[in-house]
């Protein structure tokens, strides 16, 4: 049962659950082979996040243990780390940090009828959330997630003859009629494989602090309805001083931060 929590409640139950509460915003398949050849239905978890948060390092590290281990048999776990920017103001900035996450974390509260938002929180497949450090929970909701059911989706890169740019080419089926909406939104995240900040000021000063798939770029590309396939070549811009290897993640969503109905993955090294 899910219910609207107040700012009081919402601060209480931080102190139960070692969640820390900043900023309160009132909210108005495709499929892999896993080594034994079986199909895995892709499951995107998100980690709203913050490096000004002291009971974030301990979410930090379960997400870059589930992205390893691939704990649950039957998921493919796509993971990203959204870094929040409603922390910046007691002591240190996060550099990952952005409004942009912050406010796509307003709009799941929105979803889930909570009353505020919170750090850290673990967002499956866009319809479960927990606390973001909370392992067997985790592991529930994609159980819960592999139930539901998915469109396929499938990420190529190709080359492009100019600095700075990615070719990736984005193909879906069409939307089956089973699902609700009429249309979903499609999207390309792109993420750092993994960053390490040493803070020197706020909650975690003297701390160095490991992430993985660090999301910088969230790119909407299209729609996909219920009567065609979706395909596109989308040109994304790279940060030109950022050498490191990098995870493209493609995402289905029900508009307004619903439900996500598909999830894909590619890596590239530089």
């Amino acid at each position: 049962m899910r219910f609207s929590l107040t700012v009081s409640t919402l601060i209480a139950f931080s102190i139960l659950a070692g969640v820390s509460v900043r900023y309160i915003h009132a909210a108005s398949p495709s499929s892999m082979p896993s080594s034994d050849d079986a199909p895995r239905t892709p499951v995107l978890m998100e980690l709203f996040t913050s490096e000004g948060c002291s009971s974030c390092p301990p979410a930090d590290a379960l997400l870059e243990k589930l992205d390893r281990s691939q704990p649950v048999s039957g998921a493919e776990l796509i993971v990203l780390s959204e870094h929040v920017d409603y922390w910046n103001d007691v002591g240190w900035k996060d550099p990952y940090s952005s409004r942009e996450y912050s406010e796509r974390q307003s709009a799941y509260a929105a979803q889930f009828g909570l009353g505020g938002i919170y750090t850290p929180q673990m967002v499956v497949d866009g319809h479960y959330e927990l606390v973001g450090s909370d392992e067997q929970q985790a592991i529930r909701a994609v159980e819960k997630a592999l139930k539901l059911e998915k469109m396929q989706l499938m990420l190529s890169l190709f080359h492009i003859e100019e600095p700075n740019k990615l070719g990736v080419r984005v193909e879906t089926g069409p939307q089956p009629s089973t699902l609700a909406a009429k249309s979903a939104n499609v999207f390309l995240a792109v993420a750092d494989e993994s960053d390490e900040s040493r803070v020197i000021r706020g909650e975690n000063a003297g701390r160095t602090l490991k992430h993985v798939a660090v999301l910088r770029d969230l790119v909407p590309v299209g729609k996909v309805g219920r009567t065609e396939n979706f395909s596109r070549n989308v040109m994304l811009s790279l940060d030109s001083g950022n050498r490191r290897d990098l995870r493209i993640v493609g995402i289905i969503q029900e508009p307004n931060a619903g439900r996500v109905l598909g999830a894909g993955s590619v890596r590239l090294s530089n």
